[in-house]
């Protein structure tokens, strides 16, 4: 898959599952199930123990799943994450070497990114989408809404504290997508083996997500509507 084609998926789901487990098994089991609720897309945080060896499996054995490295601190590892079979990789903040590494690469990007400063650093630098982290400890959906106000051009993913309760509101802000890591894979149904749980939370995310969007194509349509109504008043004057 294509660096064009990687961002325009994520960007369709608009959900990326940040995997964080004690345990390569446990990270094995989560993206299954998430997968099984209808979300082809996880993130393989480097803090799971055998995280490459985990990618690479994935990779391997489940071609109809994207499969990222998150949590990449430099591209040494990133190089390692790619010829596991990632194809994007984020960060917690930015890292000019990977952005770098990623270009030449043609692999996806994701740099983390907080203040605009940093949010459009990271995006001249060549990051694909820029994920706002932690979005949720400074100010939440609105402080989204804020910044693409400002910057409306950069794609925006919201990610740090985002659950059930505040997915929509970030996706109605202008986020392009969400990072959710324990909300959707809670550690409690990795320990019971609970795939079912998190199937059920994966449909839940997913249908937040397109009612959201739902809910901002209605509000395009009304304001062409009453634009198209007001040109039609004025030629009729």
């Amino acid at each position: 898959m294509e660096k064009k084609e990687v961002c325009a998926l994520i960007e369709k789901i608009g959900i990326i599952p940040s995997i964080r487990s004690a345990s390569a098994e446990d990270a094995h089991f989560a993206a299954e199930a998430v997968m099984r609720g209808g979300i082809p897309i996880v993130e393989i945080t480097m803090t799971v123990p055998g995280a490459i060896n985990v990618i690479s499996h994935l990779a391997k054995f489940h071609p109809q799943l994207l499969v990222g490295a998150g949590t990449v601190m430099n591209a040494e590892t990133a190089k390692q994450c790619v010829g596991a079979g990632a194809r994007f990789l984020t960060s917690s903040g930015f890292r000019p070497a990977i952005v770098e590494f990623a270009a030449k690469e043609d692999i996806a990007v994701l740099p983390g990114a907080l203040t605009p400063t940093e949010i459009v650093t990271a995006w001249e630098a060549g990051g694909d989408l820029v994920k706002v982290f932690p979005c949720s400890q400074v100010g939440g959906d609105g402080y989204i809404k804020a910044l693409k106000t400002s910057l409306p051009e950069i794609p925006l993913v919201a990610a740090g504290g985002v659950n059930q309760l505040t997915a929509a509101d970030f996706i109605l802000s202008g986020a392009c997508a969400i990072g959710v890591g324990s909300e959707l894979i809670p550690p409690e149904a990795l320990e019971r083996r609970q795939s079912q749980r998190i199937q059920e939370l994966a449909l839940r995310f997913t249908e937040f997500v397109k009612q959201a969007r739902d809910k901002i194509a209605a509000g395009k349509k009304r304001a062409s509507r009453r634009k198209s109504a007001d040109i039609a008043e004025c030629e009729a004057q």
